[in-house]
C-alpha cells in the first residue's frame, strides 16, 4: 500500500513540474473540432475516372 502512496506522490510531482515548466504553453482545452485541423482530404484527384 505505501508503494502504491509513493507511485502517486511521485506521479503528481513529476506532473506538477511538466505543468509549471510549460507555463502557459500547454493547451488543455480537448480535442479540436472544425477548421482549425492540418489534414486536408483532396476533393477530386481523378483516381475513381479510370472505370
Amino acid at each position: 500500500m505505501w508503494k502504491l502512496a509513493i507511485g502517486f506522490v511521485v506521479f503528481a510531482a513529476i506532473s506538477l513540474f511538466v505543468i509549471m515548466q510549460a507555463g502557459d504553453k500547454v493547451d488543455m482545452s480537448g480535442e479540436k473540432h472544425g477548421g482549425d485541423g492540418t489534414a486536408r482530404l483532396p476533393i477530386d484527384d481523378g483516381v475513381l475516372d479510370h472505370a
